[in-house]
């Protein structure tokens, strides 16, 4: 169903389109095939609401959110449920996610009623400059399928914060969570039109009406750093508001007076979030070649010990990749590095075992000798592949995990106070992790540099993407 106006709708072609669980390829649900006549309504009906819902008080609006993010809280184990099913992350994750999801709307109930304006002096003694944040209009959000709940609420929770209105096309890979989502919205009774909802197994003719639409004003959007560039390109036909939180290629450095042990136990858990089909994975193993064995001999100890499968399953660590497309690509980049001189130290193969041959899993895979001709080297990976690049000198280490168009996450593993000052401020990254495997939270600005994005989001940052600044002139 789709939600427009505050009303559960189907398409108005009646079409609708399945939804499957990538563990076992089985249909779990179907969802509102919705096309460029539901979007233009659900932009209209955001449109009429705006009015309205921006001229209530900051405290209104918190109070929405604070209910959302209650509601969300009482409902976690149903939602992880269903993204276990449907995206395939093992149950204890989802959980987590659901819980960073609630966060959002958590922060941004309390960062509404932080929109400051500012006075400022001018030279004239009969003038006065008073500076205002309005929220910007209509927003059109687009979201990925591989965090399916907490990126909706890190857009929909600063642009109701703000006082925008919203207009939602979830991926086409996970469009039941986002139906969950948004009967939160309708059961606190957010007023008709705040939110609406756009399933659509037609996200490029659908996208780019919510996109190219005259009544959106921005666009915020997180996915892949191609479409990402084709969307910044139809937005700026209406010099839209973009915020774009696009493709990773992490470095994960690991310097040799670090503990090898440590950074290697490190690098394992965080490449394998969400079965490496994380923006934030380390894609890139730089180690200093002193502890490079070591390193390298606990990140087989450890890949040894996952276990994939369906995440309702105990014990289950690695799930499935989204889909069959994810699998070639790990078999496309595997063979390639193999090819050209790459060691396979364990994994490399699609597992079929023990009923996983339904679904769309790889095995944990942990390559060594890989250079800079690989695909691997240059490819954002998204899915449970490990290179390990060996290298020598501090600057070369700097060099090479700059050496890419991204520049979101990056990592450092040193006891070194200087190194690690050093490397923080050389980066070229939006984010650096010293020592630290998850550099992230509804609190801490997210976003990268480069073809990784523009802007950011969460934080305090995180409102001003829907914000605009207003300059009154007072003569007196």
């Amino acid at each position: 169903m789709l939600y427009i106006n505050g009303q559960w709708r189907d398409a108005a072609s009646g079409a609708t389109f399945a939804s499957t669980n990538p563990a076992s390829g089985q249909e779990i649900g179907t969802a509102a095939d919705g096309g460029v006549a539901d979007m233009d309504a659900a932009i209209e009906a955001a449109h009429a609401a705006f009015d309205e819902w921006s001229t209530r008080t900051a405290y209104e609006r918190s109070k929405y959110l604070y209910q959302a993010y209650q509601l969300m809280l009482e409902r976690r184990e149903a939602l992880a449920k269903l993204m276990t099913e449907e995206q395939g992350k093992p149950i204890r994750m989802a959980r987590n996610e659901v819980g960073y999801a609630a966060d959002f709307l958590l922060w941004f109930a309390e960062e509404a009623k932080r929109v400051y304006g500012e006075t400022i002096p001018s030279a004239r003694a009969d003038q006065r400059f008073l500076v205002l944040r309005q929220p910007v209009g209509v927003v059109g959000a687009i979201t990925p399928w591989n965090y399916p709940v907490s990126m909706l609420t890190r857009k929909i929770g600063p642009a109701l914060a703000a006082g925008c209105t919203i207009v939602l096309k979830p991926a086409e890979q996970t469009p039941l969570l986002a139906v969950e989502v948004f009967k939160i919205f309708e059961d606190i009774e957010l007023p008709p039109g705040v939110v609406n909802l756009v399933t659509t197994a037609q996200p490029e003719t659908v996208g780019q009406e919510l996109v190219t639409h005259p009544l959106v004003r921005k666009i915020t959007f997180t996915g892949s750093t191609e479409v990402g560039k084709l969307i910044a390109q139809q937005a700026a036909a209406g010099v839209k508001r973009v915020s774009m939180e696009l493709g990773g290629h992490a470095p994960f450095i690991v310097f040799d007076d670090a503990d090898p042990v440590h950074a290697a136990k490190g690098a394992a858990a965080v490449k394998f979030l969400n079965t490496g089909q994380a923006c934030i994975c380390p894609n890139r193993m730089l180690v200093q070649r002193g502890i490079a064995e070591q390193f390298t001999a606990t990140m087989e100890e450890r890949f040894a010990k996952l276990q994939a499968g369906s995440g309702f399953t105990d014990g289950v660590t690695v799930g499935p990749l989204i889909d069959t497309s994810a699998l070639a690509k790990m078999e496309r980049q595997v063979a390639d590095a193999v090819d050209k001189g790459a060691r396979v130290i364990t994994g490399g193969n699609r597992l079929t075992d023990d009923g996983l041959d339904a679904g769309c899993f790889y095995a944990p895979t942990l390559l060594a000798d890989v250079t800079p001709d690989m695909l691997i080297y240059r490819e954002e990976t998204f899915g449970p592949i490990a290179p390990v690049i060996v290298f020598d000198d501090d600057d070369d280490a700097i060099a090479m995990a700059n050496d890419t168009d991204y520049g979101l996450a990056s990592y450092v593993y040193t006891q070194s106070l200087t190194r690690a000052f050093r490397a923080i401020e050389r980066l070229k990254f939006g984010m650096v992790g010293v020592n630290d495997i998850n550099p992230t939270s509804a609190a801490a600005p997210f976003g990268g540099v480069k073809q990784s994005g523009l802007g950011s989001e969460g934080a305090r940052e995180g409102i001003d993407e829907y914000l605009h600044t207003k300059l009154v002139g007072l003569s007196v």
